[in-house]
């Protein structure tokens, strides 16, 4: 069985979803510890899937944990975590904050947006500060709730890897 935890709004509660694959290829799934008849069928890029008996065909983007899914001509956003991936990302959370609760880069890179201002309350996985590495965006998040003390960095700075950027109270 594969633990998820889905959420469906920003700063909003994660949903626990459990999926187990029987022997015959059938899903047995529970959200929110209720009992969810699914059936899912992938159509070319598309998914068919079947949830109570309400066919919805889904398009998705992106990769997890952020993705981008189109249903009926409407596009959201959820999040989606493993419980193996919230594990991952809390080790690695850690090792990259300090007893003094300090969220540092974790690569050398150009600071792209500055998402928080000082006294701003902020909610775990809240984005905070946008780096780029490798021409890529990298999104880094709240480890921890908390508020914010000291932004550290500004737009279009370069820093190093380890470099400190918010600091909390």
């Amino acid at each position: 069985m594969v633990r998820y935890f889905v959420t469906l709004e920003p700063g909003g509660s994660p949903i626990e979803v459990d999926v187990r694959e029987l022997p015959s290829g059938a899903l047995e799934v529970f959200a929110g510890g209720s009992r969810v008849d699914v059936d899912l069928a992938i159509v070319g890029r598309a998914l068919s899937v079947r949830v109570d008996g309400r066919v919805v065909d889904l398009t998705t983007e992106g990769t997890p944990p952020e993705i981008g899914v189109i249903a009926s001509g409407h596009r959201s956003y959820v999040r989606v975590e493993s419980d193996r991936m919230r594990a991952a990302t809390a080790a690695a959370a850690h090792s990259f904050r300090t007893a003094d609760d300090v969220l540092r880069s974790p690569m050398p890179g150009r600071i792209i947006r500055i998402l928080v201002a000082p006294g701003d309350d902020v909610v775990i996985g809240q984005p905070l500060v946008v780096v780029e590495a490798m021409k890529m965006e990298n999104e880094l998040r709240a480890t921890r709730a908390g508020r914010v003390a000291e932004v550290l960095v500004v737009a279009g700075a370069a820093v190093e890897g380890n470099a400190k950027l918010v600091r909390f109270s």
